[in-house]
């Protein structure tokens, strides 16, 4: 019987590989930090977050992944029932290498309601170096408080551990803020869900 191959930590390739223009490369991504389009419907919002390890340091090379509904909780995607919204395509993508302060920004529009009891909320995948498998996580609103109490999601995460979920809501310049920090570990951590 053939040896297992020995498993590879994953290198601090994807940021850059995956989205080149912050890092001066001459070629377009195929997503980058602003979903919203000019004729797209909905409340424009700003995310912002850290990704922060284990001693609360920022880490400078991991990759965010966000998709997300639109305005009115529809997905731009064929097997949404509700007709895909074509107008805005609810994928983003950024590194946390280029910012100065480390941090992952989107600009997008507020997710409507789904219609099937999930509060709003954006879907995010975490790749980052030695993480052999990437992470999945949700962001919730935190001035979506009653819509949160049902989400069947949030209701399974344990009462204490919710908030490492929720976003604050903040104004800046007139645009809501939401800010979100990853943990990686400790006693913030952030929780994580096997898809």
């Amino acid at each position: 019987m053939p040896k297992q191959t020995p498993s590879q930590t994953v290198g601090p390739y994807f940021a850059y590989g995956l989205t080149p223009e912050p890092y001066g490369y001459a070629f377009s991504g195929i997503a980058g930090g602003v979903l919203t389009a000019e004729d797209g419907d909905g409340e424009r919002i700003r995310i912002e977050g850290r990704v922060l390890d284990g001693a609360g340091a920022a880490v400078g090379d991991a990759m965010v992944e966000i998709w997300q509904a639109d305005g009115q909780g529809r997905y731009a995607h064929p097997a949404d029932p509700r007709s895909s919204n074509a107008r805005f395509r609810g994928f983003g993508r950024v590194g946390t290498g280029t910012d100065p302060a480390q941090r992952f920004v989107f600009e997008t529009v507020k997710p409507g309601p789904l219609g099937d009891g999930q509060a709003p909320h954006v879907n995010l995948v975490l790749f980052l170096r030695g993480l052999l498998s990437h992470a999945y996580t949700r962001i919730y609103f935190a001035d979506e408080a009653e819509a949160n109490e049902t989400d069947p999601v949030l209701a399974a995460v344990p009462p204490e551990r919710r908030t490492t979920l929720i976003a604050a809501r903040e104004e800046v310049g007139g645009t809501p803020l939401y800010r979100f920090d990853i943990h990686l570990q400790g006693d913030r951590e952030t929780v994580f869900f096997d898809v």
